[in-house]
C-alpha cells in the first residue's frame, strides 16, 4: 500500500497508570512499525478531551487515509466521529478500561499486533449510532450507566481503570434514584421507571459485559435494552447474567431493535455515548447510520 498515509493518535493517559514515559514509548513503537511497512506516517499525542477529534480532522485534511486511535472507547469515539462518512479508515489499538468496540472488532490487545492488524487487516464497514446528535459506535446509555460515566469522568484521569469503574458502579447501585421515562421505538411506547436504558450498536460495554447480546455492528439498527428499576441487591444478583449474555431472560428487562428512538423524561437527560458523559434536554432522540464508518479488523474476524 505505497500510497497509504497513516496517522496515529495516541491518548497518553489511557492505560498509563501515571507512567510518564508511556506516551513516548507508544509513539516510538507506532512510528517504527509504520516505517517498517514502508508507509508514510505521522504520530500525534492528545493533550485534552476533544483533541483526538481535532487531530483526526487535521490528519484527513493532510491526506491521511488510515487513522489509528490508540486509547479507550472515548478516544476511538472521537477519532471515529471525525472519520465517519469520510473516505478514510479507522484502526484501533485498545488501551482503555473497557475497550468494548475493540473487543467486538476482535482487535488484539498487544499493541504491536494491533498495529499490524491496522496496517494489514481486512477493511469492513460498521454502522454508527446517534444520540442527541452525537455519534457513537459501541453503546450509548441513559440512567445508571450514564451516572457512572459522569462520576468516572469527574474522578480525574489519574483514577481511571476497570477497578475504579466497578467501584463507582457498585456505589451508584445503592444511591441512584431511577426516573420515569417514556421510550418510543419505531412507534411502540413504553413508560417505565428505568434503572438504565442502553442504546447499543454493539453487544458489550467492555470486559465481557454483554448489555445487548443480539446487537450487530452492521445490521442498520440499534438495540434498545430497558432495565426497569429494582432493588440494589436484586441488581447485584442479576449481574452474572449480563456476562453470560442472558440479560434478556431477567425479569423487568425489555429488548427491541429500532431505527427511530426517542426518550422523554421529566428533567434534562443525563446520558453517555461510548462512555463519554453529556446532559441533554428532557427529550433526546437516537437513530442508526448504516455503514457509516470504515474500520480495519483481523483477516479472520467475523463480526
Amino acid at each position: 500500500m505505497p500510497s497509504t498515509r497513516v496517522a496515529v493518535i495516541i491518548n497518553p493517559i489511557s492505560g498509563a497508570r501515571g507512567r510518564l514515559h508511556v506516551a513516548r514509548d507508544r509513539a516510538e513503537l507506532a512510528a517504527s512499525l509504520i516505517a517498517s511497512h514502508g508507509l508514510d506516517g505521522q504520530v500525534f499525542i492528545t493533550e485534552r478531551p476533544g483533541h483526538a477529534r481535532e487531530l483526526a480532522g487535521a490528519a484527513l485534511t493532510q491526506g491521511a487515509s488510515l487513522v489509528i486511535a490508540w486509547g479507550g472507547d472515548g478516544t476511538v469515539n472521537e477519532v471515529g466521529s471525525a472519520l465517519a462518512f469520510r473516505d478514510a479508515t479507522l484502526g484501533v489499538i485498545p488501551s482503555g478500561s473497557g475497550n468494548g468496540l475493540a473487543r467486538e472488532l476482535r482487535i488484539p490487545f498487544d499493541p504491536s499486533s494491533a498495529i499490524e492488524v491496522a496496517l494489514k487487516g481486512r477493511e469492513c464497514r460498521i454502522d454508527a449510532g446517534e444520540l442527541d446528535k452525537r455519534l457513537f459506535f459501541n453503546v450509548a446509555g441513559i440512567g445508571l450507566d450514564a451516572r457512572v460515566a459522569h462520576r468516572f469522568a469527574a474522578n480525574g484521569l489519574e483514577q481511571r481503570g476497570f477497578r475504579r469503574y466497578v467501584a463507582i458502579t457498585a456505589q451508584e447501585l445503592f444511591t441512584y434514584k431511577p426516573d420515569y421515562h417514556t421510550i418510543v421505538t419505531d412507534g411502540h411506547t413504553l413508560r417505565v421507571r428505568a434503572l438504565l436504558i442502553a442504546i447499543a450498536n454493539a453487544r458489550q460495554y467492555g470486559n465481557g459485559a454483554l448489555i445487548a447480546p443480539a446487537a450487530r455492528l452492521d445490521d442498520g439498527r440499534l438495540d434498545v435494552v430497558v432495565v426497569a428499576a429494582r432493588s440494589p441487591l436484586a441488581a447485584l444478583v442479576q449481574v452474572p447474567k449480563v456476562f453470560m449474555g442472558r440479560i434478556a431472560t431477567v425479569r423487568g428487562v425489555t429488548t427491541s431493535t429500532a431505527v427511530d428512538i426517542t426518550v422523554t423524561s421529566g428533567q434534562p437527560v443525563l446520558y453517555h455515548v461510548d462512555g463519554e458523559p453529556y446532559v441533554g434536554a428532557a427529550v433526546v432522540a437516537a437513530r442508526p447510520w448504516p455503514a457509516a464508518l470504515r474500520v480495519v479488523v483481523p483477516l479472520d474476524a467475523r463480526l
